[in-house]
């Protein structure tokens, strides 16, 4: 484990929120009255955390085998800040690639290392449009965006926030849902982002955000400039067994029955696992650790995968 730095940052002002509560009517608008009451009782403080020194490098670089690049634009951010007063300052980043090679893992495994938590913004939503900046108090049915849930309702002033299939919104809508990162993947301007619900400044210039995307044609050069862009290939052979054999052992020792189940996986049973994508290796692990007991034993074997593989392929080769 890696020690953590923390110290507190104001991500809004609580005088702020006092004003716009006073100026409500006596009535309605109960969901925007619940929301500020709760901004005044927790404060407008959070934690800004990172960790006190390097990561393990080699242990990262063998648990993201495929994301060589961007975990490196992740550490040299860390190196910079680890040993001084300043907070780890991440560019906005783009991982492209194809479905099911563990881009959202990526993003969880960088909030654990920095000792911060995560949320995900998914832009294929019905309610993309909103998702990000939130929707007008005046609305039926209106509440904050994921931004401003992230840091007000959260512990931290850093989180990671993780824009999820950033190329499917519908940017040809009447509302851009991409529309709040001009400013907020924007250091200068995020100190000031006002959500459309609360109509409060909040400095989301601690956040460290992470886009996802198949294709980059769909987004807009604008945004794609305020981004740091790596291309993360699927993990090949060797790659995909080491990522085989951490999930199994995590589900393992993650659970009182994976006592029952030996250290590791056998030869055949690995080399069944690694044939499907990251993302189906923990679905086919909970289904074979379920046959495997069903059926008296105390060991994974090759069939416990091989018959529980989907009949549909991907383009890049994996069994969706």
């Amino acid at each position: 484990m890696t020690l953590a730095m923390a110290a507190y940052k104001s991500v809004y002002a609580v005088e702020d929120v006092e004003r716009k509560l006073q100026a409500l009517p006596a009535e309605g608008l109960e969901a925007l009255r619940s929301t500020y009451t709760r901004m005044i009782e927790a404060g407008g403080q959070r934690l800004a955390i990172k960790p006190a020194s390097l990561p393990d490098r080699d242990a990262l670089q063998a648990e993201l085998p495929n994301f060589g690049e961007p975990l490196e634009h992740i550490l040299r951010a860390v190196a910079l800040a680890a040993d001084s007063r300043d907070p780890v300052e991440v560019m906005p980043m783009l991982l492209l690639g194809e479905p099911g090679i563990g881009k959202t893992h990526f993003a969880r495994r960088i909030a654990d290392m920095l000792g911060t938590n995560w949320a995900l913004a998914p832009m294929n939503a019905l309610t993309a449009g909103w998702i990000l900046s939130g929707s007008s108090s005046q609305w039926k049915g209106a509440r904050p965006g994921k931004v401003f849930e992230t840091l007000v309702q959260g512990e931290f002033a850093n989180p990671v926030v993780v824009i999820d299939e950033i190329d499917k919104a519908a940017c040809g809508a009447q509302y851009d849902p991409l529309g709040a990162l001009y400013s907020l993947l924007e250091h200068d301007t995020a100190r000031h982002f006002t959500d459309e619900f609360a109509e409060v400044p909040i400095d989301c210039s601690a956040v460290v955000w992470v886009a996802t995307a198949n294709d980059p044609s769909g987004i807009p050069d604008p945004i794609l400039d305020r981004l740091a862009v790596f291309e993360v290939d699927a993990p090949d052979e060797a790659g995909r067994r080491a990522i085989a054999a951490r999930l199994y052992g995590e589900m393992r020792q993650g659970h009182d029955w994976g006592h029952r189940f030996p250290d590791e996986l056998s030869e055949a049973a690995l080399q069944a696992l690694a044939e499907a994508s990251p993302r189906e290796m923990r679905r086919m692990l909970a289904t074979a650790f379920g046959s495997a007991r069903l059926d008296g034993r105390d060991e994974l074997r090759q069939q416990d995968f091989t018959r529980n593989l989907g009949r549909r392929a991907n383009r890049i080769g994996f069994i969706q």
